[in-house]
């Protein structure tokens, strides 16, 4: 999660409060190479042993483990692209969000109207936020862990509080 704060301006369109959101994955691409290179020799090892003992079988299904294992971290860095921006300004609260596959869906709340409603668990802590207003809603951060849901739910309070306070 990357989060900015900027200082009010004098017109209510600039943001008060920027936040990129984004999920994390503890083994980075380096380490997923490294991973995939160790699990390809250890399953071309045992393939090519099992087969020249005549367990041909054996070898094919060592074959699989690895195209599956290969197919979820790929699947699992696919679904990591996904991402949330929120902007927060005197006149629009906007949560721009982007799938794996690069669509985007822009919500746009009033902030006078705005409600962060968050869910929390007494041993997990914040289990899920949402945005509301009068015409609709949206969740926010639902791929972030509870840390650092945490810490967006507190920023994000207060950058409305901010917004919505009186001059």
């Amino acid at each position: 999660m990357t989060e900015r704060n900027a200082d009010t301006a004098a017109d209510g369109s600039r943001p008060v409060f920027a936040a990129e959101l984004f999920p994390h994955r503890s083994l980075g691409r380096k380490g997923f190479k490294v991973m995939l290179a160790l699990a390809g020799t250890v399953c071309l090892f045992y393939s090519i042993l099992f087969v020249t003992r005549g367990a041909w079988p054996v070898g094919f299904f060592f074959g699989a483990d690895f195209f599956l294992l290969y197919g979820a971290f790929w699947l699992n860095y696919r679904s990591g692209r996904v991402r949330e921006e929120v902007t927060v300004s005197r006149t629009n609260v906007s949560i721009r969000k982007f799938s794996p596959t690069g669509r985007m869906v822009e919500h746009h709340f009033n902030p006078f109207w705005t409600r962060f409603l968050v869910r929390r668990h007494r041993e997990i802590g914040v289990v899920s936020m949402h945005v509301r207003d009068r015409s609709h809603d949206t969740d926010v951060g639902s791929f972030l862990n509870p840390e650092d849901r945490e810490s967006f739910a507190k920023a994000f309070k207060r950058a409305l509080a901010t917004v919505t306070q009186r001059i």
